[in-house]
């Protein structure tokens, strides 16, 4: 048996285009909607990041702006700049690309971004709201991964599904949005005894631990599905996952490649945030 692939690349092609036709629509109503991207330094991997979501934006109708700080911004100035958009009616969405140099708190910055505007879902008062099942900016990467799993009509509602990972960008709230869609949800992390115990009970195997070919076929179980968060580097500059593809294809029932899995869907799901956020202004 060989795993189905649930390819991110396709459903994003096929998300953007109905996300090009609501921009036309709100485009016909006075509204473009508008994203404004702040970047401190110059992290090889942050300007590639930046470089996917500027192109989806293009792609969409989205106005895109990029504001390249230097690293020797303070964070009084950062600040201020985040405040100068929040009071900006024609910005729909900032996002503050981390990670941020080691001077300027993280968390700070999440929490200066209106909640109205906070397109990435990081701010507290979403991730509140995300908790309670309200409405709200979902974090972009859970969000994406649901929306994987929904595409290859596969039931969440009473499967046991295993997070492996409990960062707050993608373990903690993927675990809460599929709670919020009646899965029963296990979390595992480093501190987690006989991991593989937990791995192979899993029916929906999701992994973000950023480690290379970290669960392998003999962690899940036959016709799990598997949702391969990771993006690693090998030595030879390779692309691979937090699982072993080769392997795990032969004994899954689907599963996310690496690259072209979650990554194409969460900047898909920035730019529906940022939609989202230009509707509000027609409220």
């Amino acid at each position: 048996m060989t795993a189905t692939i649930i390819s991110g690349k396709d459903l994003a092609i096929q998300k953007r285009q109905e996300l090009a036709n609501e921009v036309k629509l709100l485009k016909q109503k006075g509204i473009t909607p508008k994203l404004v991207i702040i970047l401190v330094g110059d992290d090889p991997a942050s300007l590639s990041y930046i470089k996917g979501k500027q192109k989806a934006s293009v792609e969409t109708g989205v106005e895109f702006k990029l504001e390249h700080l230097k690293e020797s911004v303070t964070e009084n100035e950062l600040l201020q700049l985040i405040d100068r958009y929040n009071q900006d009616p024609f910005v729909d969405g900032i996002l503050v690309q981390l990670p941020l140099p080691k001077h300027i708190d993280e968390k700070a910055v999440i929490e200066k971004i209106s909640p109205e505007k906070d397109v990435d879902g990081f701010h507290p008062i979403n991730i509140g709201r995300m908790m309670t099942g309200q409405e709200a900016f979902l974090p972009c990467t859970p969000a994406g991964i649901v929306e994987l799993i929904k595409s290859a009509n596969i039931e969440i509602a009473g499967k046991h599904v295993v997070v492996v990972g409990r960062s707050n960008i993608v373990g903690k709230p993927v675990g809460q949005l599929l709670l919020n869609e009646d899965a029963t949800v296990t979390y595992c992390h480093s501190k987690t005894n006989n991991l593989r115990s937990f791995t192979k009970e899993a029916d929906i195997l999701i992994v973000a631990v950023g480690k290379a070919h970290f669960l392998s076929a003999d962690d899940m179980k036959e016709g799990a599905v598997v949702i391969d968060v990771g993006v690693n580097r090998t030595q030879s500059g390779k692309l691979v996952g937090d699982v072993h593809f080769e392997e795990a294809k032969e004994k899954a029932g689907f599963i996310t490649p690496v690259p072209g899995g979650v990554g194409p869907m969460t900047i898909t799901m920035l730019v529906h945030n940022t939609i989202l956020a230009a509707k509000k202004r027609l409220s």
